[in-house]
Parts: C-alpha cells; structure tokens; sequence
C-alpha cells in the first residue's frame, strides 16, 4: 500500500480480471443453496468466495470472509462504492484513483495478504458454527484458519458435518458424511433426483 508503483499494478492486474468477475453468473450450486434458503432449509452461507455470486443466485444471508470483488474500498475512511465505474476510471485514466471522501488510498474490497478478517464477519460465522446442527462444507480444501476451523466447532458443539470437495480434506476423520465430487456434478445430480420442485434450480 505504501509504493505507487505496486498500486499501480494491483490495479491493473485487477482490472484486467474484472470482466471475468462482471460477466459471471451462478451455477447449480449457487442457485440450488439459495432456493435451500427461501425454504427455511438454510441459515446462511460463510464463503471464502469474493465473487458474489451466492447474492446473484438470490441468497440473502450471506458471509463474505473475504471481501468483495464487487465492490471498491478505501483503506483510509468508511467510503465505498460499487467497483464497475472505479475500475472503469482506471483504465480510462491510466491511474490509481483516490479516494472521493478523503483523498485516500483505494482498492478492491477484498481481504489481501496481510490484512486481517472483517471482525464482525468472523465473529458471527463462529456464532452461526456453534449454532447448527447441520454442517456443510462444499469445495474447500480446510486448510485455510481461522475458516478451517468452522466445520470444527460445529462438529463440537454437536452438528453434523458433511465434507463435499473432490479431493481428501484435514478433517475429513470427523465428518459425518465425506463426499469426494465436483460439485457442480453433485448438485445436478442431487436436482434430478429430487421430488420436490421447490429444489429444481
């Protein structure tokens, strides 16, 4: 945050990702979770995810452990906006722009390297772990903490804990019920099965 020249190229370099994250749109997944939540079958979701296309999707409770990419931030005051316009400007520009409430310092409101977890956002996806009584952890490795340890806590508190990911995870010796998938083949797979429509995605 400290050199110009390396703002400059986290800029760049996220400007160029943008389209990616403006042009993508949810996935069965997505799309399955939320219907689970208009339906009373889902409290919440807590995402490493900075996409925001669980909101898309139409979930409405929804933890963003790791920021945003929707969105621009300013390291020096409360200020923020929506990123389209900001990463627009930079390209139009060829510059960092500041801040427009106090001139300060602007990037994606994302969680970097060095940062630390909103605390707000930590502290209630721990009260939601210790709260369920239904676990789910889909498509992560579990080796990130303090999010690793979620599945942990719930798995104490006595909730059951499903692990889908394609892949062995670290605390696949506590789950309940491992699932070793896609899961984009999985929740096609769990749709077409289904009997109830409120499911179908």
């Amino acid at each position: 945050m400290a050199s110009a020249d390396s703002r400059y190229e986290y800029w760049r370099q996220k400007s160029e990702a943008h389209r990616d994250f403006a042009d993508a749109t949810p996935n069965i997944t997505h799309n399955t979770l939320a219907n689970w939540e208009r339906n009373g079958r889902l409290r919440g979701i807590i995402t490493q995810n900075i996409d925001g296309l669980h909101q898309d999707a139409g979930s409405q409770d929804v933890l963003e452990l790791h920021g945003t990419a929707r969105e621009i931030a300013c390291m020096d005051c409360d200020w923020r906006e929506p990123a389209d316009s900001w990463v627009a400007k930079f390209v139009a520009d060829d510059r960092v722009p500041d801040c427009p409430k106090c001139n300060g310092r602007l990037k994606h409101a994302t969680v970097s390297f060095g940062q630390t977890l909103p605390t707000e956002v930590l502290r209630t996806a721990f009260k939601w772990a210790t709260e369920s009584d239904l676990f789910l952890t889909l498509g992560s490795s579990l080796v990130v903490h303090p999010t690793a340890s979620l599945p942990q806590i719930a798995r104490e508190r006595g909730a059951k804990l499903v692990i889908v990911n394609r892949d062995p995870t670290p605390l696949d010796s506590i789950a309940n019920l491992i699932v070793n998938a896609p899961l984009g083949e999985l929740f096609a797979a769990m749709n077409t099965v289904s009997n109830d429509p409120r499911e179908q995605s």
